[in-house]
């Protein structure tokens, strides 16, 4: 995937795991032990959903990421392959691959731990080495879920490079105010927002109780665009052409592992094909909607013509 016309729509800098998801009736707590029913093993992790999530859509993805020579690396593989991600960038690690346990509770709302295994490997020096496919790509979407060095140095290889760099900021974590400003959006949600508006590293402006001034609070902290999920409500995005807010269709939740990458994917891939954010955004609250109707990450994602059926945007 090289030159203007054949590069990748987008590229993804971020963690592919593996997801261990088990159906439970609450989180234990403290010393607790509680059972746990439906035990699967889906191919997961930030930056491999998105990339897969993509693709399915009909974006030309390629993903920046590192896995173990296990098996679950191999699972992984196989669904990247297989949705049809460009692989050049994807390199296998001595340490095992990430491992995710999903606990999924009734509604669909779920709790993760995450082992990060080979993705605390990835660097500085795979980024770098996949200059020349960020360079190719329309814009480049970086996950917080991989060590520092290598989220600042996708940022920078994006802006040097004068491709559009999308930041999910999960978890959050501190950045410096001239990589936010290369920040061209921000994805969050509202725990997120949380953190990094009233954190110990926040740039120190005060949370609202209405999104909207989380939003623009995020703007003012010097994000050049943000955009803020929220569930079964939707999202809101803001940019300098003002704030917009983007109702969820209803939808009754299977499981919401994956919704918000799910959305991260098609916002930046239409953002990739030229679309305004609101309208990006639109697309992509649908796409997150689909996901969150079905079981597990990847196998919940939805192809074009799949997401072609649903309610038209407005």
């Amino acid at each position: 995937m090289t030159g203007a016309g054949t590069g990748p729509h987008l590229t993804v800098v971020g963690s592919a795991n593996a997801d261990l998801v088990m159906d439970v009736a609450r989180v234990p707590g403290r010393g607790e032990t509680v059972l746990g029913s439906g035990l699967a093993v889906h191919p997961g992790g930030k930056g491999a959903n998105q990339a897969v999530a993509a693709a399915r859509l009909g974006a030309r993805a390629a993903l920046v990421a590192r896995i173990g020579g296990d098996p679950y690396g191999e699972l992984v593989r196989r669904s990247l392959e297989s949705s049809g991600v460009e692989l050049s960038a994807l390199r296998r690690d001595p340490d095992p691959t990430g491992l995710a346990v999903v606990l999924v509770q009734p509604g669909g709302d779920n709790s993760i731990i995450v082992a990060p295994g080979a993705n605390a490997r990835l660097g500085e020096d795979d980024v770098l080495a996949a200059r020349p496919l960020i360079a190719a790509s329309r814009v480049v979407s970086v996950v917080r879920e991989v060590p520092d060095d290598a989220v600042i140095a996708a940022i920078r290889t994006a802006r040097s490079a004068g491709v559009r760099c999308l930041l999910n900021q999960s978890p959050p974590g501190p950045l410096a105010g001239d990589l936010r400003e290369a920040v061209d959006p921000l994805v969050v949600n509202e725990h997120e927002a949380a953190a990094l508006l009233e954190g110990p590293s926040a740039p120190g402006a005060p949370v609202g109780e209405e999104p909207g001034q989380w939003a623009r609070a995020l703007l003012e902290a010097g994000y050049r665009s943000v955009a803020l999920t929220l569930g079964s409500l939707g999202a809101v995005v803001a940019d300098a052409h003002g704030l917009t807010r983007v109702p969820a269709p209803r939808v009754e939740a299977v499981d919401t592992t994956g919704a918000g990458d799910a959305f991260t994917a098609a916002l930046a891939w239409r953002l990739a094909e030229g679309e305004p954010l609101a309208r990006a955004a639109r697309f992509a609250v649908r796409v997150g909607s689909y996901a969150v109707g079905r079981a597990g990450a990847q196998d919940s994602y939805p192809t074009a013509a799949q997401i072609a059926g649903t309610e038209r945007e407005p």
